[in-house]
């Protein structure tokens, strides 16, 4: 029984050895326990630092270590899909290298999964420790916000890390859409799910490669690719707006016919048309970024493209 762990790795030098020391040591544990091999595939996303160094060393010292070197920044969830594509285990973990998600947890998750009643074992963290309270609000809201908007549901806190079938990741990889959210494809494509939950843990490691800017976009793709509710509201917007106006049109021409003097009151004439012109622009907004998806989906551009792997480098080393 082959395991595969897939680690996304942006900027990772620092943090890839801790990871590799304590991946290690839960396997050597899991071998005798469960009698599972094990395969560390890291997947660096065209990092600047030198990640991919380290990703050489760690593979030279031991085979078990392969990995995928991006040509270029493409980000976390094209480093997700090449991560499981690459994979080759019965069953796979995708997990961050900072040791943010613990993998002494996957005795517990695979225990689960030899069950059969379940074919995913997901994470999600029980407090938001060591985050700023304004960007653990706005998580929170966008939970919320994702759920009543989308019918797959994204539970609140959940971690990328999390250890599948290999039904299910066949299924994930079905999705080859360009625009991808991972929460939302692990939730549409269904199987049945064990959640363990834990408290938030600090990087061992270098720095978050996430800011407010990048979270919000993220958010973005993940309402924008799992809902059409927002198209709805700017139709519903554009009706009442068309509403308003008619009944704005009315009062104007009653009120010229019962008093005249139509021209006051050209202020708040002038407000309501910024007003009405604002959410026209909104909504024409909303429109947009369905059809700017629409437009990349169409290009058909590959979703990552490699550089180099260490079937590569064995290549060419053995020439």
């Amino acid at each position: 029984m082959l395991i595969s762990l897939v680690v996304p790795s942006y900027n990772e030098e620092e943090a890839m050895p801790l990871f590799y020391q304590e991946a290690s040591r839960v396997a050597a544990e899991m071998k005798k326990s469960h009698g599972t091999d094990f395969e560390f595939i890291f997947v660096d996303d065209g990092s600047r630092d030198g990640t991919l160094r380290v990703a050489r060393e760690l593979h030279d010292r031991d085979p078990r270590v392969r990995y995928v070197s991006f040509s270029r920044n493409f980000g976390k969830e094209s480093a997700i899909y090449a991560g499981l594509k690459a994979a080759k285990g019965d069953y796979v973990a995708t997990l961050d290298a900072d040791l943010q998600d613990p993998p002494a947890l996957l005795p517990q998750m695979l225990d689960v999964l030899l069950t059969g009643d379940y074919d995913c074992a997901a994470t999600r963290r029980t407090t938001r420790k060591g985050e700023p309270p304004v960007r653990s609000w706005f998580a929170r809201k966008f939970y919320q916000i994702i759920n009543r908007l989308s019918d797959t549901e994204i539970v609140d806190g959940a971690r990328d890390y999390r250890l599948m079938s290999r039904k299910m990741v066949d299924a994930v990889l079905s999705m080859a859409e360009y625009n991808r959210f991972s929460k939302g494809i692990f939730s549409w494509v269904g199987f049945k799910t064990k959640w363990f939950d834990y408290e938030n843990i600090e990087r061992v490691a270098g720095q978050t490669k996430w800011n407010f800017w990048g979270l919000f976009k993220y958010s973005i793709e993940g309402i924008v690719g799992f809902s059409t509710a927002p198209l709805i509201i700017a139709a519903g917007a554009g009706v009442i707006f068309c509403l308003a106006a008619f009944v704005g049109i009315l009062f104007v021409v009653v009120r010229a016919l019962a008093f005249g003097d139509p021209t006051s009151g050209w202020p708040s004439m002038v407000c309501i048309m910024l007003l009405c012109s604002g959410v026209q622009l909104f909504c024409l907004g909303i429109v947009g970024e369905y059809l700017a998806k629409t437009y990349l989906e169409v290009k058909h551009r590959p979703i990552y493209i490699e550089r180099e792997t260490e079937a590569d480098r064995d290549a060419r080393r053995s020439r």
